[in-house]
């Protein structure tokens, strides 16, 4: 398939929760993990819909410039998330390219939000054509990471360290599910990492929702808003990092 086109999950013309001001998003259809507490199950298998049932589709990056020009007087960029958007990086690659050299949209700045589960060459080839990335920590113990995502987290913790290098990350996400990966000596040495690469570093600590999500037996418990502020001060302990509670 050509990097022009992508399996787009759906798009999203306003948000602000996205990254940094009113942003236009994509969501790609296609993730490598298999989170727990995703909220967006349905974007995890990588292939299009059967039969012309309902769901995600090809989609042109011509057709998706002209969708964020109606939108952008009124945004301050896009971010393509998902799914996982570095499993379309020549997709994410050539939409970026697109605004970036679109003299009415050149001024948005164009954001991944991604699991991290990828290689450094493809934040290679993402460098020149984003304004940053917002980067999901699941958890620093491994053994818990895969339990939480089927997946390890080796790749997780390089590109934390690769996009911060390449001067491109914008924050780490730190979802905390309450009796899973919110002991305080895990966040503890979760901190000490994330300070070794920016003390300075913007974090947010996102608690777990149930709303969304698939069933699970037992199910899995969300954190009071207490805990999460207590989590939050133990990260200021550790260093001055910029850290926001959601």
């Amino acid at each position: 398939m050509s990097a022009s086109r992508g399996l787009v999950a759906d798009t999203v013309p306003f948000s602000c929760v996205d990254g940094p001001g009113n942003r236009f998003v994509v969501f790609l259809q296609g993730c490598n993990f298999d989170c727990v507490a995703c909220h967006n199950p349905q974007t995890i298998p990588g292939h299009e819909p059967v039969d012309g049932a309902p769901g995600p589709r090809r989609r042109g990056v011509d057709e998706l410039v002209a969708e964020i020009r109606v939108a952008a007087p009124f945004l301050s960029g896009v971010t393509v998330s998902g799914g996982e958007a570095t499993q379309q990086a020549g997709f994410v690659h050539a939409l970026f390219a697109a605004l970036a050299a679109d003299p009415e949209l050149a001024r948005l700045t164009r954001f991944v939000d991604s699991n991290g589960a990828c290689d450094g060459a493809t934040w290679d080839l993402l460098a020149p054509v984003m304004d940053g990335a917002m980067i999901d920590l699941k958890c620093l113990d491994p053994a818990i990471h895969r339990s939480m995502t089927g997946h390890g987290n080796a790749e997780v913790l390089a590109s934390i360290r690769r996009v911060h290098a390449l001067g491109l990350l914008h924050e780490v996400r730190l979802l905390l599910l309450a009796g899973v990966n919110d002991d305080p000596a895990l966040l503890r040495r979760t901190a000490q990492f994330l300070a070794d690469v920016d003390p300075a570093m913007r974090v947010v600590v996102i608690g777990f929702r149930r709303h969304g999500v698939r069933p699970h037996d037992p199910e899995l418990a969300e954190p009071t808003p207490a805990s999460l502020a207590a989590a939050a001060e133990l990260l200021r302990t550790v260093a001055p990092f910029d850290v926001r509670v959601v």
